[in-house]
């Protein structure tokens, strides 16, 4: 029996060596883009927890560093840094998301059993994540740029479109 399979589309370059040194923007949303992390800018608990395995998955990886990210109601971005050498075993930058997909969803499940956030229907992020290779300085800029005023643009999109 064959069954047919829905052609997914490829988002990685097929050719390119995504462990190698380098600075790449990462995206990754909710799943059906619900807003799952809170009001931009606010604290709370679930924004706070996506912080902190954030940064607990970047420290594990010794060659990833972030210069910059941002928790939004229904995304996350980042600028990922890979600076490795040739001798040490270091990451991809999927091995890097993987894991902190993985590691975010077993604390949300956690919170979820502890009565602190609502339950959900088992997913917390969308299928794989956007990236973007930062090609030179003008490039890392702009998109420092853009995590940077993430939230304020936010905030103006939902006020005008309530007008």
């Amino acid at each position: 029996m064959h069954i047919d399979l829905p052609n997914r589309k490829q988002i990685r370059l097929p050719d390119y060596d995504y462990s190698a040194n380098g600075a790449y923007f990462v995206t990754v949303c909710t799943k059906n883009r619900r807003n799952l992390f809170g009001a931009v800018g606010s604290n709370t608990v679930v924004a706070q927890m996506i912080t902190q395995t954030f940064l607990e998955t970047i420290e594990h990886f010794n060659h990833v560093q972030c210069p910059i990210y941002v928790v939004m109601p229904n995304h996350f971005h980042a600028i990922l840094v890979i600076s490795h050498n040739e001798t040490e075993p270091f990451p991809s930058l999927t091995d890097v998301m993987r894991s902190f997909k993985r590691y975010s969803t077993l604390e949300y499940i956690k919170l979820v059993k502890q009565g602190i956030l609502p339950p959900f229907d088992g997913q917390i992020w969308q299928r794989s994540f956007y990236d973007h290779i930062i090609r030179n300085q003008q490039d890392y800029e702009e998109i420092y740029r853009y995590i940077y005023e993430n939230p304020i643009k936010w905030e103006l999109d939902k006020l005008y479109s309530n007008a």
